[in-house]
């Protein structure tokens, strides 16, 4: 499965897999809402995105703007291509995201 949700009483895993566009916006809002109610932290794991659609970084950075407000940390991991995706479609200042954007950065100006 493409989409999935692991929880316990201090996070949320959210794992993403393959490509995730417009076809699956809806379960990813419907995982991100589950997180949001569960109230913990939440790591999500783009290890294993080939593509990520405008639609699924737009639902990213809605949940990262509730996480935010609701005082909750979001932690990332992601591969080289999808930190460049997500910066070069501006997204570098996302809560969560840019200490993964960063950390792609200085890994590819260390080789």
């Amino acid at each position: 499965m493409p989409l999935t949700l692991e929880r316990d009483e201090s996070r949320c895993v959210v794992r993403l897999e393959g490509q995730i566009t417009l076809a699956s916006a809806t379960e990813l809002k419907a995982l991100l809402l589950e997180w949001l109610a569960a109230g913990t932290n939440l790591e999500l794991d783009l290890e294993r995105v080939e593509e990520l659609g405008l639609t699924a970084m737009q639902l990213l950075w809605a949940a990262g703007r509730e996480a935010e407000r609701a005082g909750a940390a979001i932690a990332c991991r992601m591969p080289e291509a999808v930190a460049r995706t997500l910066g070069g479609a501006g997204f570098e200042r996302l809560p969560g995201f840019s200490a993964a954007l960063a950390n792609q950065a200085s890994e590819g100006s260390d080789g």
